[in-house]
């Protein structure tokens, strides 16, 4: 039987318009096991995104709790949340979030050596990552000097470098071609054989099909859809 690694119990979330609340879940009940490959599938403005930082612990629930490794989260303390997710977590954001100030290497080695890892252990794990998904030439550049795409590749690449259960990332390939787009995701399924759970928002139709099922999510309410069908 498959281990449930993120759980939400009765979430709820409601956001606060001049023009009144806006809510976005209401007791929201969501099982996602170890080795799910998941497709967060809905229009744009639909809490795509507010759903994967809720589950990233970068955003308050209004009501209910979200556990992970069968942990309660909703009482943490923020230094307890960066613990969490520094241990159980890997976000791939839709605006990369890089460091300006480092090398694209420099970048994708930082997780390793926030966790204390050897300088060279972390660049030669970094340089067989940026090998896999084909920007070790630019390994060197800092995000500035980068594409679009370019950047999107070298922040995946430090997500897979963290070696977490857990990769939540929005829109992954949003600004890829559909090449590279698909190499990417032929990653994603590596990650999947090694049981790593995927959360992934995207509107590429093709990917989303290609997961183990999808999460539709429309004003407010999330429904399960079985993907390749």
């Amino acid at each position: 039987m498959s281990k449930i690694l993120l759980e939400t119990i009765n979430l709820k979330k409601t956001y606060k318009h001049v023009n009144g609340n806006i809510n976005l879940f209401n007791n929201l009940n969501l099982k996602i096991n170890q080795g799910d490959l998941v497709a967060l599938v809905g229009p744009s403005g639909s809490g795509k995104s507010s759903l994967l930082h809720l589950l990233a612990l970068l955003d308050e629930p209004t009501k209910g709790d979200i556990k992970i490794n069968n942990i309660f989260t909703r009482k943490f303390a923020d230094v307890e949340k960066d613990e969490i997710r520094r241990k159980n977590i890997s976000i791939i954001f839709q605006d990369n979030n890089l460091l300006n100030d480092f090398t694209a290497i420099e970048n994708v080695m930082m997780p390793s050596i926030i966790k204390g890892e050897n300088t060279e252990n972390a660049k030669n794990k970094a340089k067989t990552i940026l090998k896999t998904i084909k920007i070790l030439d630019r390994s060197q550049h800092f995000p500035r000097e980068l594409s679009g795409g370019e950047q999107q590749r070298v922040a995946i690449a430090r997500a897979i470098i963290a070696e977490t259960n857990i990769i939540l990332a929005d829109e992954p390939t949003g600004n890829l071609d559909y090449k590279t787009s698909k190499e990417i995701f032929s990653y994603f399924l590596k990650l999947k054989k090694l049981k790593k759970t995927i959360i992934f928002a995207t509107h590429n139709r093709e990917l989303a099909n290609r997961a183990d099922y999808k999460l539709f999510i429309s004003n407010g309410d999330i429904k399960r859809v079985n993907a390749r069908q």
